[in-house]
């Protein structure tokens, strides 16, 4: 069957699946993290601790953060280098970015890296509780008693 003679694929099943094969909402929570760090650094609050040249580690662990989540997204074979890189990442902003984002941007990170870790490829979708429903024995021929 040629992509001719496909059914057009909507835009929203097509996201659906590339989403289901990667794992998704790891990575974007761990690149939200590095975003929203990056985002306190402006802050008015003087907490930041500088280091080297005007804070460049600052600006660099949660640039990394960012660029680790989106690389989550887009090469999910090497998940588990940048989920464990994403962690120690996100512990070091306590330290150079604020506070991590006041613990809100530290809190994404390691909550995104944790679920990119955890993540498994070769596991079956879901099915939803309509299907599980319908999939059910109706005289409960299929349950054995103990």
């Amino acid at each position: 069957m040629t992509t001719a003679d496909r059914p057009r694929q909507g835009l929203r099943p097509a996201f659906r699946h590339w989403r289901a094969r990667r794992p998704f909402w790891g990575g974007l929570l761990l690149a939200l993290g590095g975003g929203w760090i990056l985002l306190t650094e402006k802050a008015s609050l003087k907490v930041v601790l500088h280091i080297g040249m005007q804070g460049l580690a600052g600006y660099l662990l949660p640039g990394l953060m960012l660029l680790l989540g989106l690389l989550i997204l887009f090469n999910p074979a090497q998940r588990l280098f940048y989920s464990i890189t994403g962690v120690l990442l996100s512990l070091g902003t306590w330290v150079t970015s604020n506070l991590g984002g006041f613990l809100i941007g530290l809190l994404l990170g390691v909550t995104g890296s944790c679920l990119a870790f955890g993540w498994l490829p070769d596991q079956e979708p879901r099915r939803g509780r309509r299907v599980r429903k319908q999939a059910k024995p109706a005289d409960g021929a299929g349950l054995t008693k103990v």
